[in-house]
């Protein structure tokens, strides 16, 4: 699997083809959109919602995003912050982790996972934050497997839900 860093320029737009792979991505995970209220209709996300909502998360200040590809073709997405908006916080985020729906338990959201905490380490940073909705219990089993510790249960900032936010060292 290889990772790459997205840049999608200053517009934050990305090529057509591209930003349709992507498209395709976030539409394969009907079930979590279900959850997170994100897209006002999980069985019909579109390429214009994908394109904004990707605008809408790269505009804001130290964000980056990260592909997987395996086979040629974009299997997951990683969107990450370098300082979480309070400035109380110290560690870096990932905000958003999104497998192919299709290649769920093949690895790749683990590499992917992976290749972020080692970005953030080459960087110097000593952990790693994240936070899990609480109607997720698979994401919070996924993250619990890879070492991820329960500090606070919090609303998330954007929209209001409730999570728990956790930590894994680096």
């Amino acid at each position: 699997m290889l990772i790459e860093s997205l840049d999608p320029g200053p517009e934050h737009a990305l090529p057509g083809e591209l930003l349709t792979e992507i498209a395709e991505l976030y539409a394969s995970n009907r079930e979590f959109f279900a959850l997170s209220g994100d897209f006002p209709d999980p069985d019909a996300i579109t390429t214009e919602q994908v394109a904004a909502a990707l605008a809408d998360d790269l505009s804001r200040p130290g964000a980056e995003a990260f592909l997987a590809r395996s086979g040629g073709r974009v299997v997951a997405l990683a969107l990450t912050m370098a300082h979480h908006p309070d400035p109380a916080d110290p560690d870096p985020w990932l905000g958003l982790l999104l497998v192919d729906a299709r290649e769920h338990r093949s690895g790749h959201g683990r590499a992917a996972a992976r290749a972020v905490e080692d970005h953030f380490r080459t960087a110097g940073r000593a952990a790693l934050r994240l936070a899990v909705l609480e109607n997720n219990p698979k994401a919070q089993a996924f993250w619990t497997s890879l070492g991820y510790e329960e500090i606070d249960r919090r609303k998330d900032r954007d929209l209001g839900r409730d999570c728990r936010v956790m930590r894994r060292p680096l």
